[in-house]
């Protein structure tokens, strides 16, 4: 599996996406990827994941946007030299694509940033 990282404001972003085959139909056009996320800590102080904003683009020039509240259900807070991990997965009509976006965060002081989640390849049969 390819690793893609991004660090903005001392937050690292590490992604795995992974093809899941076995759920997929590519007579329907119905390719299905998970991708596993790590959120790094690398400040000395608390953040807090906001929400989300994901562009997820496909080899046909479809593009979709996806922006909500924080991530699988959850706004985790994560305390200093501390990490979050969670997975979560996307349908995509053709059989290679990227994702890219960005998570809102809070500091303990109430201020907020935006941190990069990196591009990454959504590739079908090439995890």
């Amino acid at each position: 599996m390819t690793l893609y990282k991004a660090t903005t404001e001392n937050i690292t972003i590490k992604v795995r996406p992974v093809f899941l085959a076995g759920q997929s139909d590519i007579v329907a056009r119905k390719f299905v990827f998970a991708y596993f996320i790590r959120i790094e800590n690398h400040n000395t102080e608390r953040v807090q994941l906001l929400s989300r904003h994901w562009f997820i683009h496909d080899s046909i020039g479809e593009m979709k946007e996806v922006e909500g509240e924080g991530v699988v259900g959850q706004t985790p807070v994560i305390s200093p030299g501390k990490s979050y991990e969670y997975n979560s997965f996307c349908v995509l009509e053709s059989f290679e694509g990227f994702m890219e976006g960005t998570y809102t965060m809070e500091r303990a002081n109430g201020e907020q940033f935006e941190v990069t989640i990196p591009r990454f390849t959504l590739r079908a049969l090439a995890n």
